[in-house]
């Protein structure tokens, strides 16, 4: 009975942790969305100015279907294979932890700036525009960086619990399932590179005519 109430408290305090780890991710990406709009309402009239013109541009590009395919892949595949790649990375360094809040917390704060610059452009076209930006690959990756900031969260404690704290744990199955992240946090990632560079301005398309 004691074991039982021993290995019981365990799982306890495990959830427990992991729970505050993905409260406190989520928390991060809410306060980096909610900076972003912070930030755009308080731009200047001339920024405001700059980032209509450049939204006018690209979706005008859209529209005349005049898009560098190749190039956009490209970039998207930059942008978010550099992202999981380097937060999981982050994981195992051990002193990484707070880069991986602050990559988060920049995540939700382009993302939202993103769109509160396509709301407050196009008014209530901009909701329709603003929707079909962020389906599919957008919201997709922002919830997988969710699951993937709480995977190198976790991993980076519990390899410092290992190394310093001298912890029993089992470092070859976890690191085993920590690659396991980093397949799945390529895949993903390419594949929203791909929904945004192919799907996206077709989707975009037809909203624009």
């Amino acid at each position: 009975v004691i074991l039982m109430n021993e290995a019981s408290k365990k799982v306890k305090n495990k959830l427990y942790e992991q729970k505050k780890i993905y409260l406190s991710i989520i928390i991060t990406i809410a306060l980096g969305i909610i900076s972003g709009i912070i930030y755009n309402l308080i731009l200047s009239k001339s920024d405001h100015t700059l980032i209509t013109n450049q939204l006018n541009s690209f979706f005008d590009a859209i529209k005349k279907n005049d898009i560098n395919y190749i190039p956009m892949l490209f970039n998207s595949l930059i942008g978010n294979l550099s992202l999981v790649i380097l937060i999981w990375l982050l994981g195992i360094s051990i002193i990484g932890l707070p880069l991986i809040y602050i990559l988060c917390f920049g995540k939700g704060f382009l993302l939202s700036f993103s769109i509160i610059s396509i709301l407050t452009t196009y008014k209530f076209k901009g909701i329709i525009l603003a929707v079909c930006y962020l389906i599919p690959g957008p919201i997709i990756l922002l919830l997988y960086l969710i699951f993937l900031g709480f995977s190198s969260a976790f991993f980076s404690k519990k390899l410092f619990s290992y190394l310093f704290l001298k912890q029993d744990i089992s470092l070859r199955h976890s690191m085993k399932r920590y690659l396991q992240v980093l397949l799945v946090s390529v895949v993903v990632a390419a594949s929203c590179s791909l929904f945004d560079t192919f799907f996206m301005p077709n989707f975009l398309k037809l909203f624009l005519l």
